[in-house]
């Protein structure tokens, strides 16, 4: 099994509730944030290109199960790994832990899309360089 790509985040003040507990809602925004860190990474953009033009990659699926509360201005381990890539879409798998006491698990699964001015976004295959960069994080 391949390494995760490991990163941290601090819980900010604004994503807690008035306990000091990270909102739920907070760890989508936590993942997202991982997730395009990791591409950045890789050499490539969340706004990247084709010959055809922009594409873009929009969630269809999150979820996030919560195992133990994160408090205001602890660091969060995050492990990122890539569960699937398929033709057009890769999912994401999330790992939040506070000093090894696991936090959270979460899911997102993007669709590559070509966008184009003035027309719906429709999805694509995903293209090999991305395919081949993402590889080595499927585990």
């Amino acid at each position: 099994m391949s390494e995760p790509y490991r990163t941290t985040r601090m819980v900010e003040f604004r994503d807690t509730d008035m306990a000091g507990i990270m909102h739920f809602a907070s760890f989508f925004g936590y993942m997202e944030s991982a997730e395009h860190e990791l591409i950045r990474s890789l050499g490539l953009s969340v706004h990247d290109y084709v010959e055809e033009g922009a594409i873009s990659f929009p969630r269809v699926s999150a979820s996030c199960d919560y195992v133990s509360p994160a408090l205001c201005e602890q660091i969060l381990d995050i492990a990122i790994r890539v569960v699937r890539i398929g033709n057009k879409s890769v999912t994401y798998e999330f790992q939040f832990h506070h000093e090894k006491r696991p936090v959270a698990n979460g899911n997102i699964t993007c669709v590559c899309c070509l966008v184009q001015a003035g027309a719906m976004p429709t999805s694509i295959e995903l293209p090999a360089d991305i395919v081949e960069k993402l590889s080595r994080f499927v585990g």
